[in-house]
């Protein structure tokens, strides 16, 4: 860590967008280019911070890294503790990339209420880079809770037409997860106390603790409904396509960029590794629920006729295979799962954005309302037909290198889901291609699009970064991969440590049970002889 031993590196990274809402507050609320230029250096600058954590980190140790540990409530065992390792620091990395992107997009979309728009993004990152950070249970769930509030806002003020209707399904959906989670957080912490006569939320001793089946399969339940919910997975997945057509363009890149990747994250840092044996025996369950979801979603998805619904169910076929490979339980599918994060954050991000900007012409998203746009905008549709090439997987882009790490890993543990999850990468193209074609290619024979013009500087810029990052994601993925390789490896053998631990002390508890029912059922024969 060198130069960053004895700087708070990530309480500053936390927070430093709150230091622009202050700045924010301070600014006229009709002086609206101040207020978007403020939020835009204060993102830029918050990514700029956020890089020495790449430079630094240590990536051959499985231990967290830049850790910050101070009492909070010292009675119930609450810490201010902070930490990453090889999978979070790659999520903290796709939040602050793609906050400066989402603010940036934002420029004309957003025209009311700007002061408490760009507010509302900011504190949204805050609470986004606290989850991913956070290793205490409680400060966890406080940031979790705590992006709740922007989301709703963003979806509910700024949305579309049906916008009340989505936030509050959103809101309702996420909250039933989140109370139920926090049931099996107190019930964890409890256990934990019995067990050792210490009460604590510090997540490192807690995955210490290798509970008796029971308990473990009743809060694995709690905690992965509230992740399911949120990734969404199948059939939990039904608040998504409103919530990402209902809000405004940088809603929907950070919701699918970032928020529904805390689902997943929850899964792979807190349901697996907190009850290994209730996951292993979930598995069967988990993995069918994500092929319906790869196939479903695809399918759906070729059926819409709304380009950002389409964008929106590819994304439950997409996080389909997240899950797929994270539950396949392996080096390599695990490894293909986070970098398929990253990859659905980078693409599909950028789908939602290309979207946003044809909208901002033609205020329409309806498909057969285009058609031929490649004549009149060839610089964008050589931005869509990239981020579209990298959304189906193609060799050589960042969508290729997740879904090929995914399957290998899956058909090492089954084939059967191997190939079922196979047939989502087919249908992928299929839905995405025709979508391109109906809207790029064709005859110009709508007046209205004839008068479009093509992307300017800022929208080029906005896409820029992006595409840098599907190549270089896709050309070069040792990088990203040797990034999280140690920290992979090491929850796979705390996983299967576990596993193998308890299924030894439950083949141990069936012997003892056996040679009592045994010495129990001569005694009651030797009595019989007797009587």
């Amino acid at each position: 860590m060198g130069g960053l031993a004895h700087i708070p590196i990530l309480s500053i990274v936390i927070f430093f967008p709150m230091v622009g809402v202050l700045f924010l507050l301070l600014i006229d609320k009709e002086n609206e280019s101040a207020l978007k230029g403020t939020a835009l250096v204060f993102s830029i600058i918050e990514f700029i911070l956020s890089l020495p954590l790449v430079i630094y980190f240590n990536s051959n140790t499985a231990e967290f890294q830049f850790v910050e540990k101070i009492p909070w409530v010292k009675s119930l065992g609450m810490q201010y503790f902070l930490g990453i390792d090889g999978i979070s620091l790659l999520l903290v990395m796709l939040t602050t990339f793609l906050s400066v992107l989402c603010i940036l997009s934002s420029w004309r979309a957003i025209q009311k209420h700007v002061k408490e728009y760009m507010i509302s993004m900011l504190f949204l990152e805050t609470g986004m880079l606290g989850a991913f950070i956070a290793l205490d249970l409680v400060l966890f769930y406080i940031f979790w809770e705590m992006m709740l509030i922007p989301m709703y806002l963003l979806i509910g003020v700024w949305g579309g037409p049906r916008r009340v209707y989505a936030a509050i399904k959103f809101f309702l959906y996420t909250m039933v997860g989140s109370v139920l989670m926090l049931v099996a957080i107190m019930a964890l912490y409890f256990l934990y106390h019995r067990a050792t006569g210490v009460y604590t939320f510090d997540i490192t001793k807690l995955y210490q603790l290798n509970l008796p089946m029971g308990p473990q399969m009743w809060m694995f339940a709690a905690f992965s409904l509230a992740f399911a919910i949120k990734v969404p997975m199948f059939p939990f997945h039904t608040w998504l396509p409103d919530a990402h057509t209902e809000a405004p363009t940088a809603g929907s890149v950070i919701l699918a960029g970032v928020l529904l990747k805390m689902g997943t994250y929850g899964f792979i840092r807190f349901s697996i590794p907190f009850f290994p044996s209730a996951a292993h025996r979930f598995i069967p369950l988990i993995m069918v629920l994500a092929v319906i979801g790869i196939i479903y979603g695809a399918l759906v998805a070729m059926m819409q006729k709304d380009v950002k619904k389409l964008v929106a169910y590819s994304s439950v076929s997409h996080l389909g295979f997240v899950m797929l490979g994270m539950f396949a339980l392996n080096i390599q599918s695990v490894e293909g799962s986070i970098y398929q994060m990253l990859n659905h954050g980078i693409s599909t991000g950028a789908l939602f954005l290309i979207v946003g900007m044809i909208y901002e012409r033609r205020h329409t998203r309806l498909i057969k309302d285009f058609g031929g746009l490649s004549k009149q905008l060839p610089v964008y549709a050589t931005f869509f037909m990239i981020v579209t090439l990298s959304s189906i997987g193609l060799p050589g882009t960042n969508g290729f290198v997740g879904e090929f790490l995914i399957l290998l890993g899956t058909f090492k543990s089954s084939r059967i889901f191997a190939v079922f999850g196979a047939t989502g990468v087919v249908l992928g193209a299929a839905y995405m291609l025709w979508m391109f074609q109906r809207v790029m290619f064709g005859k110009l024979d709508k007046e209205e699009n004839k008068v479009l013009k093509d992307l300017n500087f800022r929208e080029v810029m906005t896409l820029v970064p992006i595409i840098i990052m599907i190549f270089w994601m896709g050309v070069y993925p040792s990088f990203f991969i040797g990034k999280m390789q140690k920290s992979v490896s090491h929850f796979l053998t705390q996983v299967n440590t576990k596993i193998e631990a308890r299924q030894a002390l439950d083949r141990q508890g069936e012997t003892m049970e056996t040679i009592a029912r045994n010495v129990w059922q001569s005694g009651r024969v030797k009595l019989l002889e007797i009587n």
